[in-house]
């Protein structure tokens, strides 16, 4: 080697690293701050930087659209802000570019939309988007001084396995997610934890908008949570529009958990097959799913996350399940749970009122209302990893 060059070559890792870890919207790492744009590099393909986030938590969207005569800023991130449902406009500047300022924001994940003239477009130069049986969304990635608690840290991480199989009760193939902590050992036996999404949700939506495996392994790593296999089936079981959704969709998704989730699962892994190793949680639609198939399912299931859910009108809806005299013994954790912005409108009524049943009835479970979110990815991250994920199978 020439040794002239050494202290370059040497020096060359942390130089490379340097231009990597401030390249917006790179890629190359899992980063905690992929939005970060110290160096004005714009996302391949895309003629505009945006979002970009600064260091204070401040955030400038752009948009070229030259023929626009308005541009407005739409979605969850509007919580974030306090702007309620209220749109924010953004202002034209030179060559048809749009700009918006806002913040600061809280270290957090937010999603939006750009309303265009009335049309509601996800932003043509983010690279993070969702993608779901719904029309996409964009995603804010508001960092903080470090990796956020569903960030990738260096700690020690699990799998997550797709699975495709023929379901007989929809017709089509059909796929799932499962997660494995890290150090899965098929010697030993996990409680498994049947994990779903709300309307318009698909099984990856818990892994890349929820996290739930970055946050399972980061809960395992300070020892804040019980090892456990995590199963995220797909529970849109007919078209969301479908007049006949409600009435058809709690037996549809029993039928699929009784006869391919839960035996493919049982069969593939490691977990307990008794009702109190296994729980079912769900957000909004999956709440309910959650509440209307799990609790008349206590042969399968002990354990409950009803998430950003619950029943104005419960005492006839869970009529049998709240007049249970065993349910206290059936049941080993019940926990409901939303937003704080989500809790001071009508949409929390429904979770509040099942909270509300469930105390009249003596039903032990754990009610709680928390984070800075509302009916959205910030207030399902922020209950699973915060109270529901550290609670479940812990000894009661």
């Amino acid at each position: 080697m020439n040794h002239a060059l050494r202290p370059f070559i040497m020096l060359l890792p942390s130089l490379l690293a340097g231009v990597l870890m401030h390249a917006q919207q790179s890629h190359v790492n899992l980063d905690w701050r992929p939005q970060k744009n110290t160096e004005n590099l714009v996302p391949f393909t895309a003629t505009l930087n945006s979002p970009d986030v600064r260091d204070d938590g401040t955030v400038v969207f752009r948009v070229r659209a030259p023929e626009a005569k308005q541009v407005l800023l739409t979605g969850a991130v509007l919580t974030g802000i306090g702007k309620g449902n209220k749109p924010v406009p953004f202002s034209r500047g030179e060559n048809g570019v749009w700009t918006l300022e806002i913040g600061p924001l809280a270290p957090d994940m937010y999603q939006y939309h750009f309303l265009i003239d009335g049309v509601r477009v996800a932003d043509p130069n983010n690279t993070i988007a969702g993608s779901t049986a719904m029309p996409a969304f964009s995603t804010l990635v508001v960092h903080g001084s470090g990796p956020n608690y569903f960030d990738a840290r260096n700690v020690p991480h699990g799998a997550v396995t797709r699975h495709v199989y023929h379901s007989s009760v929809t017709g089509g193939a059909r796929g799932l997610y499962v997660y494995t902590p890290p150090g899965y050992d098929r010697r030993k036996t996990y409680p498994v934890l049947y994990l779903v999404g709300g309307s318009g949700d698909l099984p990856r939506n818990w892994v890349y908008d929820g996290r739930v495996d970055w946050m399972m392994d980061n809960l395992l790593a300070e020892g804040k949570a019980v090892p456990m296999v995590i199963a995220i089936p797909n529970n849109q079981m007919i078209h969301r529009n479908h007049p006949k959704h409600v009435a058809l969709t709690f037996d549809l998704f029993e039928a699929e958990l009784r006869k391919h989730v839960i035996p493919l699962v049982e069969r593939l892994y490691s977990v307990r097959k008794d009702p109190r190793g296994r729980a079912l949680s769900g957000l909004s639609m999956g709440g309910r799913h959650a509440m209307f198939v799990g609790f008349r399912s206590l042969d399968l299931f002990a354990s409950f996350g009803i998430l950003s859910a619950g029943d104005v009108d419960a005492e006839r809806s869970l009529e049998k399940f709240l007049n249970d005299p065993q349910v206290n013994r059936k049941v080993a954790y019940l926990f409901v749970g939303q937003g704080t912005e989500e809790a001071k409108g009508p949409m929390g009524a429904r979770c509040a009122a099942l909270h509300q049943a469930l105390e009249r009835h003596n039903i032990r479970h754990e009610y709680y209302a928390g984070g800075r979110g509302a009916h959205d990815w910030s207030t399902w991250r922020h209950l699973l990893y915060f109270r529901f994920l550290p609670n479940l199978w812990r000894t009661r």
